[in-house]
């Protein structure tokens, strides 16, 4: 096993102990993995990546503790020893010197977190994709103009997320899903080029009238190119775009259907590394 497996292999570990066991990081595992003493390894860890391996431990643990504010309403003090600190002191601390907030500020919809995401050491990530022919699709949901200016969306976007869970918005949707599989829709509808302007809606696949408040969208039956993402969100599916315009658009140039594009986050943790979420891209086949 060379160097970058290594770091990968212990990388991996150090998340698996902050996201689902919620216990402190094994150093004699560590050395265990790396084949050599503890010291060594701090050294190669900070050369090759540029970060200690404190600091990364660190912004990894304050990038969780604010997902878990933003979409919970664990306190202070438990998300603190959540994260090995001795109190909630400490804690703050630590979270207004990472984020330049308080946790209290924090839960305010309209603040915008900080993210170190998980390191990646062993190359680019792969993303499987397909191309799917969908039935006709009758969504429902709710929708928002979005300002895309200065790259207004991707602060707008997640802001409407976090609006939405916290007002019931979403477990009414959730409650509503007759999507098989289930999951939520992130539907990116029309865009104006004169305001510059575009309509975004958080939906799913529902039967029944449309609730007072919320709106209904059908999208015909269509050929899609779909990608998995996986891993927690947002970090996975940002990752997944990325992906799709600097690499997979160069290569397999499709022609893009009138439809909205779509990302599909699938029912689960969020927060776990084998998190499913997708994003579909309608396409034209040519026929041949």
């Amino acid at each position: 096993m060379n160097w970058d497996e290594k770091l990968q292999k212990i990388i991996d570990y150090i998340e698996n102990h902050l996201q689902r066991k919620e216990e402190p990081v094994d150093m004699d595992e560590i050395v265990r993995i790396a084949g050599c003493s503890y010291d060594f390894f701090l050294k190669v860890f900070s050369y090759m990546n540029g970060i200690s391996l404190a600091e990364y431990i660190r912004f990894r643990k304050m990038t969780l503790a604010g997902y878990d504010l933003k979409s919970s309403d664990i306190k202070v003090v438990d998300l603190s020893y959540k994260y090995g600190y001795d109190s909630p002191t400490s804690f703050t601390k630590a979270f207004q010197q990472f984020h330049g907030i308080s946790p209290k500020e924090a839960r305010n919809a309209e603040v915008k977190l900080q993210v170190f995401p998980k390191m990646q050491v062993t190359g680019k990530q792969e993303y499987s994709w397909r191309i799917e022919s969908k039935p006709e699709m009758r969504l429902i949901g709710k929708s928002i103009r979005i300002s895309c200016r200065d790259n207004l969306q991707a602060v707008k976007i997640p802001e409407f997320w976090n609006e939405c869970q916290r007002n019931g918005i979403y477990a009414r949707l959730i409650a509503m899903d007759t999507g098989m599989p289930e999951g939520v829709m992130g539907v990116f509808g029309s865009f104006d080029d004169k305001t510059y302007e575009m309509e975004y809606s958080i939906m799913v696949t529902a039967e029944g009238e449309v609730p007072e408040g919320f709106c209904e969208i059908r999208i015909p039956e269509a050929s899609w190119a779909v990608f998995d993402c996986r891993g927690a969100v947002p970090e996975a599916i940002q990752k997944g775009w990325k992906y799709l315009n600097e690499e997979w658009l160069v290569k397999y140039p499709f022609k893009h259907a009138p439809l909205p594009e779509v990302e599909w986050y699938s029912d689960g943790n969020s927060f776990y590394n084998d998190y499913l979420s997708q994003i579909w891209i309608p396409i034209i086949l040519e026929e041949k």
